[in-house]
């Protein structure tokens, strides 16, 4: 019994060595799932000094709409959904555009209460009022 027993923890073992060795999928294969972000980062306002407004202008969202993420490539989890039309303020954006920083106002909320249009004195995280995210570049219409 000793002898099944131990051929059958090592062949548990060889196979988990084996699956250890493969290599990781890419991640953008990786399945959308709910829950929590594996990456998360906050939008920075007041990037572009104290003089001007703490996010640089105002966009709406195109109107195929777009989701917004926890992060600058962060594609598992959605943080929100924006339907065509939306108005955002983008405050940041990665050095490819490939991805911009906006607040928005949620449902029934005044977008000009996001706090977001006057300068601030330092570039800082976002803290609210208003909801933050990750956008894909090109899901907006830049200034409109």
């Amino acid at each position: 019994m000793k002898h099944g027993s131990a051929s059958t923890l090592a062949a548990l073992f060889a196979i988990s060595l084996g699956a250890c060795s493969q290599p990781a999928p890419p991640a953008d294969n990786a399945p959308a799932v709910a829950g929590e972000p594996l990456a998360t980062r906050a939008v920075m306002i007041g990037t572009e000094g104290a003089s001007l407004p703490a996010c640089a202008s105002t966009s709406r969202v195109k109107a195929a709409g777009t989701d917004a993420y926890w992060a600058p490539g962060e594609t598992r989890a959605i943080k929100a959904k924006l339907a065509g039309g939306t108005k955002v303020s983008v405050c940041e954006a990665t050095d490819d555009d490939a991805w911009f920083g906006v607040v928005f106002a949620p449902a029934d909320f005044d977008p000009d209460l996001c706090g977001v249009g006057k300068p601030v004195a330092n570039a800082r995280e976002y803290q609210g009022p208003c909801r933050w995210g990750w956008i894909k570049g090109g899901t907006v219409q830049l200034g409109a």
